[in-house]
């Protein structure tokens, strides 16, 4: 147990540095564990918990620092919301929802690597376009199980919508919100069990973890020094789903 809740702390703090809750490594790490052997919806319903901690401190940070765009996060947002309920009331779950969360990984994470996504001057996406790209992520992360962030930080970044740390003060947003979503969608399907002994322990060590990460990347890190920090977490995630797939095989 030490060590999972140890392995949370750095997940929490890794990804709240570049804005997102980490739900994708939150669900890597459970998976090395017998938690494995729970349902998607087990897994799923954690991991938006502790997006709801770790990103929400991440946009405190990112806002108080006046990277937040109002007007860049609100057609995203709008859109994203009420899909990623839906996503959170379909049930998917075996070797379906393990294939989708890995490929969804392993694209997020060759589509950054194979554009340059630092921006120095960001040009504003239309409000449609926003609209369908939230629309989409937020059902596509109701389904899987996350905030959906790991997808919408790189398509800020690769489309030039905005620089690293208003996109990560976006998406710490629209990864909080997506959760609570996600989570409400779960609740209403009558599918929501939350063992307070597990989410207890498991929030306390992403509250500091998240909290030194979002510091971190608001005040102390260049925006180099962010994009670097998400590729990193995108091709961990991406490669410890992949190797999961592996092993079942």
């Amino acid at each position: 147990m030490v060590l999972v809740l140890f392995a949370l702390f750095a997940v929490a703090a890794l990804y709240s540095s570049v804005g997102l809750g980490g739900a994708s490594g939150y669900l890597a790490v459970l998976s090395m564990t017998t938690f494995a052997a729970s349902e998607a919806i087990w897994l799923k319903q954690y991991a938006w918990s502790l997006n709801l901690i770790v990103a929400g401190i991440a946009f405190w940070h990112y806002q108080k620092s006046g990277h937040h765009v109002r007007g860049l996060s609100l057609p995203f947002i709008s859109a994203s919301v009420p899909m990623a309920a839906l996503g959170g009331f379909m049930l998917v779950e075996g070797a379906v929802y393990d294939a989708l969360l890995s490929v969804a990984l392993i694209v997020a994470a060759w589509r950054l690597l194979s554009g340059d996504a630092g921006v120095s001057e960001a040009v504003r996406p239309g409000s449609t376009k926003a609209a369908v790209v939230g629309g989409g992520i937020g059902l596509a992360s109701g389904v899987i199980g996350l905030g959906g962030g790991i997808f919408l930080l790189p398509a800020l970044m690769l489309g030039r919508w905005a620089t690293a740390k208003e996109a990560a003060a976006t998406t710490s947003l629209f990864v909080w919100l997506n959760s609570l979503a996600g989570l409400a969608g779960a609740s209403i399907a009558g599918r929501l069990d939350l063992d307070p002994s597990l989410l207890i322990p498991f929030s306390s060590v992403v509250l500091v973890g998240g909290f030194l990460g979002s510091r971190y990347g608001s005040e102390g890190s260049s925006q180099k020094g962010v994009r670097g920090i998400l590729v990193t977490v995108l091709i961990l995630a991406a490669t410890r789903r992949a190797l999961g797939i592996l092993q079942l095989g």
